[in-house]
C-alpha cells in the first residue's frame, strides 16, 4: 500500500520538461517523420505522409523564426542571426520539397533537425544562462 501511494507522489513530482527539451522533442518527431517519408520512398501513402511532415517541419521552423526574432529573445546576436539564415534555408529547401520531392532531397532537412534538436538536448549551466540574460 505504501509503495503504491509512493509511486503516485513521484509521478506527479517529476519535472516538467524544459522549453529547450520540448524543441528538442519537436525537432526529433518532425526528423523522424521525415526519415519515415524517405526510408519509404515507393509507400503508396507517401504523398499525403510527406505533406503532413513537411508542414509539421514548416510549423515548427516558422514558431523558432518568431522566438528569435523577439526583442526579448536572450539568445546572442550572432547566434540568433545565424540560426535565422538556417531557418532561410529550411524554407527553401521545404518549398524545394513541396514542389519537387526527392528522397535524397529530405537528407538535409533531417539532419538540420537531428543537430539542432541534439544541441538542444545538451543541459546548459546556469551560469550561461544567466550570463546570457544580462
Amino acid at each position: 500500500m505504501f509503495a503504491s501511494a509512493r509511486r503516485a507522489y513521484e509521478s506527479g513530482t517529476k519535472a516538467a520538461p524544459s522549453g529547450r527539451e520540448l524543441e528538442a522533442a519537436a525537432l526529433f518527431k518532425a526528423a523522424r517523420q521525415l526519415e519515415s517519408c524517405r526510408q519509404d520512398w515507393q509507400a503508396p501513402d507517401l504523398d499525403r505522409r510527406l505533406d503532413e511532415a513537411l508542414r509539421y517541419n514548416q510549423r515548427l521552423w516558422t514558431f523558432f523564426q518568431g522566438e528569435w526574432m523577439a526583442e526579448d529573445c536572450l539568445l546572442p546576436t550572432g547566434l540568433r542571426l545565424n540560426l535565422l539564415r538556417l531557418s532561410a534555408f529550411v524554407d527553401r529547401r521545404t518549398f524545394e520539397m513541396m514542389s519537387s520531392p526527392t528522397a535524397d532531397g529530405l537528407r538535409a532537412l533531417i539532419e538540420i533537425d537531428r543537430q539542432i534538436a541534439s544541441g538542444l538536448s545538451t543541459p546548459v549551466v546556469e551560469a550561461e544562462v544567466s550570463a546570457r540574460a544580462a
